[in-house]
Formats: structure tokens, C-alpha cells, sequence
């Protein structure tokens, strides 16, 4: 059986496929093909369960020429927006579509209305494909890197350490500047930040003010920082791609969340796998704000974010460590 997976962004959403790609590959000895975006195509390039990543083309004709070549069996479609659905016109295919509930999501975050799914995203993901006859093994996300030897030593890192993720995609999902250093006062182990260049200069600005901090934001690739958190002693991140990725690597990590509420299906996931992990989030009534978050705040206050307190977090870190 030769099946296409699609699902062409972002880094959180396409870790969070990887039980789909296992299932399938695993359960099924299915030859299994992943479509993506260009930029996204070297999150999954390691990854044993996908045999072959197209690549979403700028030519829609041509795109669609390239998947009819390939002949699928099935065509999975975990994205569902309207280029997908313009794709499985082109194509003159029926698509297996993921729930994605933008229904329940718009009515929670527009009329504090909670409709939402009460199951993780991975389990919707997983039940797009259980027609097929394959179930969740519950082994969890996956994310593979090559190790770099010496990654370490380059930078000098040494000994016990903490890892926090400091950029995101959207500045409600990051930590403010505020509570980073209220956290950070209150460590003494070893702080590793990471980021792209986005918070270089944040990064830098806390490497500086902090001795025992050590930023190394808008120096690392994707697998480097995942080589950088797998040898951490926990991961501090907001809700970002790496949050995912160190979901992945079964790693310890305290989730602090600003707009976007892990009630939307997408909160750390670790199948079986008993990981010691918590979530700070503050309870204000504009919250959820967005599905996704955005630039800025629009009350203007940020107060999802500026009213957590650094304690909760401390107390956090000390329970995991």
C-alpha cells in the first residue's frame, strides 16, 4: 500500500504527525510518502517510518502532475484548509480529512463558549487512519537528529543544565522578558536559552545580565537544539515547536502558556511514557484570545502571561529536578 501524508506546516503540527507516519509504516509495512512545505521538509528528513517528502510546489499544476506520477493508494490529509481541499479537487481523489474543530475553536475563543474535543490532537490525527485497521501504539511523538559529538565542548557546556525555549512563533505564546529574569534569579543550576534569531538579542541581553546563563539563540539549527534538550535535565518552553520536540524526546518540561490553552488538543503528548511535565497557565477572561496567538496582545495588557508568577514556576522546576 503506498500512501501520501499531507501536512505542510508548522514544526509543532508536523512533530505531532509522527505517530500517524509510525503507525502506518510499523502497523501496516505501508510505503509511506510525506508532502510539505519546503522549509518544514528537514524536521522530518531523519525519520525512518517516511519513505519518500515531496514538496509542496509554488506550480500547482505541477504539483498535482508529480502526486498523480506516484499513483497513491490513499491520500491522508492533516491539514484540511483550502489548498488541501483544492489539491483533492485537482486530483479528482477523495482525501481522508483530520477533524481539525475550527468550529469549537472559533466559539471558544470568540465566545468563551467550550465545545472543544476533550482528546489530544494526536488522537484525532490517529483516528483520520484507523479505517486502515491501525490503532495508537502509544509510543508517543518522534523526533530524530543526527548527534553532533563535540556539540557540547563547542560551546563550552559542562555539567547539569535547564533548557529554555525563549522565542515562538507568535509573541502571545512567549515568555515575557519580565518573568524570564524573575525565573531565572531564582536558579542556580546551569540555564542553556534557546531561540532563533528572532531573541538573539534577548538571549544575548540574559546571557549577559545572568553568570550562570548561557545563551545560544540564533546559533543552532533544529537538530542542534534538540541535541541541546535531549541532554538537558528538563525543558522550560512556552507553546512552541520545540515544547513538541521535547515532548519527542520524552524529556521533563514545565509548558507555560500566554494566549492559546492546552484545552485546543495540543499539550505535551507522551503516549505511555510516565514524564514528569507541567503546565502554568493563569486563568484571565479574555483567554484563549486566538487559535494560533498573535503579535501583540489585543487587550493591550498581556495579562496571560504577565500574571503568572515566577514561583509557581520554581515550585515547578524543584518537583521535576
Amino acid at each position: 500500500m503506498k500512501i501520501l501524508i499531507i501536512r505542510f506546516s508548522s514544526i509543532g503540527d508536523i512533530v505531532l504527525t509522527t505517530p500517524v507516519f509510525r503507525a502506518l509504516k510499523q502497523q501496516l509495512q505501508a510505503e509511506v510518502h510525506f508532502l510539505t512545505k519546503k522549509k518544514y521538509a528537514p524536521i522530518l528528513s531523519a525519520n525512518p517510518n517516511i519513505d519518500r517528502t515531496l514538496i509542496l510546489d509554488d506550480n500547482f499544476y505541477e504539483m498535482v502532475r508529480q502526486i498523480k506520477k506516484e499513483q497513491f493508494d490513499v491520500i491522508i490529509d492533516l491539514h484540511n484548509n483550502l489548498r488541501t481541499k483544492l489539491l483533492q479537487i485537482a486530483l479528482r481523489r477523495k482525501f481522508r480529512s483530520f477533524f481539525k474543530a475550527n468550529i469549537e475553536k472559533w466559539l471558544i475563543v470568540n465566545m468563551k463558549m467550550d465545545r472543544l474535543p476533550k482528546e489530544h490532537i494526536v488522537d484525532r490525527y490517529l483516528k483520520t487512519v484507523k479505517y486502515l485497521g491501525v490503532n495508537n501504539d502509544q509510543k508517543g511523538l518522534d523526533f530524530y537528529y543526527k548527534n553532533e559529538p563535540g556539540l557540547l565542548s563547542k560551546w563550552k557546556i559542562e555539567g547539569p543544565y535547564i533548557v529554555f525555549a525563549i522565542g515562538a512563533a507568535h509573541l502571545t505564546k512567549q515568555i515575557p522578558e519580565t518573568l524570564l529574569c524573575r525565573i531565572i534569579e531564582q536558579i542556580d543550576t546551569k540555564i542553556i536559552l534557546i531561540g532563533g534569531q528572532d531573541v538573539a538579542e534577548l538571549g544575548k541581553k540574559l546571557g549577559e545580565q545572568y553568570t550562570h546563563t548561557f545563551n545560544l539563540c540564533g546559533e543552532l539549527n533544529l537538530e542542534q537544539s534538540a541535541q541541546i534538550v535531549d541532554n538537558s535535565v528538563c525543558l522550560i518552553s512556552g507553546d512552541t515547536g520545540m515544547m513538541h520536540i521535547g515532548a519527542a524526546l520524552k524529556k521533563q518540561m514545565i509548558s507555560i502558556w500566554g494566549s492559546t490553552i492546552p484545552a485546543f488538543g495540543m499539550y505535551p503528548y507522551y503516549g505511555k511514557e510516565d514524564i514528569k511535565h507541567k503546565i502554568i497557565q493563569r486563568e484571565v477572561s479574555c483567554r484563549p484570545c486566538s487559535k494560533t496567538g498573535h503579535s501583540v496582545c489585543p487587550k493591550g495588557h498581556f495579562n496571560c502571561m504577565m500574571k503568572i508568577k515566577a514561583e509557581d514556576i520554581i515550585s515547578a522546576i524543584n518537583e521535576i529536578k
